[in-house]
């Protein structure tokens, strides 16, 4: 008689790796950037039409809110373009061992908060 087999997988159960984490964040990260690719797009727009819209963009970009907002942007942009490099190395059969898949991932969020928080501080 077969083993039996869990009907349903309880996914908040599941310890994911490392490695796999980052690459959800990857694709999470570019979606987000996809969905918010054309307000950025409208913003710049809307900022270089004229002098008045461009005042009133600078007192919308002074708001702490919208600055955390851009923020969270701009890690995803960090982390999509980290995590990207990653993939692409890893599609040369560049570390596609476990301990070498390890440091990547944690280089690839490391790298990617700092320096979102370098560049948000020099920012804000």
């Amino acid at each position: 008689m077969p083993a039996s087999r869990p009907k349903h997988l309880n996914l908040m159960q599941i310890r994911l790796p490392l490695p796999a984490f980052v690459s959800i964040l990857h694709r999470v990260s570019g979606a987000a950037l996809f969905l918010i690719l054309p307000v950025l797009l409208c913003l710049l727009s809307s900022s270089l039409e004229s002098p008045q819209s461009f005042v009133i963009f600078k007192k919308w970009i002074a708001y702490p809110c919208t600055k955390i907002v851009l923020l969270g942007v701009l890690w995803a942009y960090l982390h999509h373009f980290c995590a990207g490099i990653r993939h692409l190395a890893l599609d040369l059969h560049v570390g596609l061992d476990l301990e070498t898949s390890r440091l990547t991932s944690y280089a690839v969020l490391g790298v990617s908060l700092l320096l979102t928080a370098v560049i948000g501080w020099k920012l804000w």
